[in-house]
């Protein structure tokens, strides 16, 4: 492609972790197939995704308070007055981002949403809708802001860059925990709880993975329903987000649901097995990786909802009759496949 743009570019993608997280394979893209340069806009909690990242010079931290609050317009005026010279490529759509590309002199770029194919595929489950939505993921739209043709889906993985210090020290924690066997990090929680796999299945499949014979662990950050569970594997709320990736890095597989360390799990290349309930392939969320898996029901009410937070009025079926003996099975065949070798059998 002609080259009739800059090679420095201010990235805005504000929320959430799996969506940031989704941005940092087609930063790699562009910096290895153009020698594209970023600086990166985003929601503070957020920025730890991208240190190490080698095709980001900066990473412009914006607290929560600023970029919901009255003062975002001038904030936005300040930020492109900072970038001067920079195109800006807007990966959120938002009234956030149409602040900052109103205030931007030069080039501006976003990608194809497909917001309205969404919301009609949301009422109506057509199939051309389906094979639309469904032809790209969520990271193949985000490099149509700049490709004239999406890249393979291979190419855009997301990925997290780990230092060696960070590594030594979540092998360090385990250790201190007193992990000395193979490890299966599981994350139960979601940011809307229907989306959640009912915790009384991630408690049931725990000693599953104990009888084949492997250790696990509990990432995250919301302890709502694990208080009780007195045990130093679990990790709840008590890592922050550099220290789960690591912790990830790690392990064998993350089994989680739909959620931002789902995509941690692949950008740090580790197999994950994902719960899908409400949400659809069709939103381009699913993950990437070379031995990711999900597991999800057809059921004629899925999806129901575009990121989990409709209230269910079947009793979250697509996620109850995903039985914990089923995910235990799909895991133990995931690991077989990664590393070549036999797991016992339940």
């Amino acid at each position: 492609m002609a080259r009739d743009f800059p090679d420095r570019w201010a990235v805005f993608r504000a929320s959430a972790l799996g969506d940031v997280t989704l941005t940092t394979g087609v930063l790699d893209w562009w910096h290895r197939t153009q020698g594209l340069r970023f600086t990166f806009i985003t929601r503070s909690a957020l920025a730890p995704i991208l240190a190490g990242h080698p095709a980001v010079d900066e990473v412009i931290p914006v607290a929560l308070d600023e970029i919901d609050g009255h003062d975002w317009w001038r904030k936005a005026r300040r930020i492109a007055t900072d970038c001067s010279g920079m195109g800006f490529l807007d990966l959120h759509r938002s009234l956030r981002s149409m602040a900052l590309n109103l205030h931007w002199d030069g080039h501006t770029r976003d990608y194809p949403k497909f917001g309205m194919t969404r919301r009609l595929y949301r009422h109506f489950s057509f199939g051309y809708l389906e094979r639309r939505l469904s032809a790209l993921n969520v990271p193949q739209r985000y490099a149509l802001a700049l490709d004239a043709t999406p890249p393979p889906v291979e190419e855009l993985r997301p990925v997290i860059y780990l230092s060696e210090a960070e590594t030594q020290a979540a092998r360090t924690h385990l250790s201190h925990i007193g992990l000395t066997k193979p490890f299966v990090a599981l994350h139960p929680f979601a940011t809307h709880p229907d989306k959640a796999w009912p915790m009384g299945y991630w408690l049931s499949l725990i000693p599953l993975i104990e009888r084949a014979g492997l250790d696990w662990i509990i990432i995250g950050k919301n302890p709502d329903h694990l208080e009780a569970l007195d045990d130093p594997r679990n990790l709840t709320g008590r890592t922050s987000l550099r220290e789960t990736c690591a912790l990830i890095a790690q392990a064998k597989a993350l089994v989680t649901a739909d959620s931002g360390p789902m995509h941690l799990g692949t950008a740090v290349g580790t197999p994950v097995v994902a719960l899908f309930g409400p949400t659809s392939r069709a939103w381009g969320f699913y993950p990437s990786g070379r031995y990711d898996t999900v597991l999800e029901q057809p059921l004629q009410c899925r999806p129901c909802s575009l990121h989990g937070s409709t209230a269910c009025k079947r009793g979250r079926e697509c996620l109850t009759s995903i039985e914990p003996d089923e995910v235990a099975a799909r895991l133990f065949h995931t690991l077989e496949r990664a590393a070549g070798s036999t797991v016992t059998a339940l």
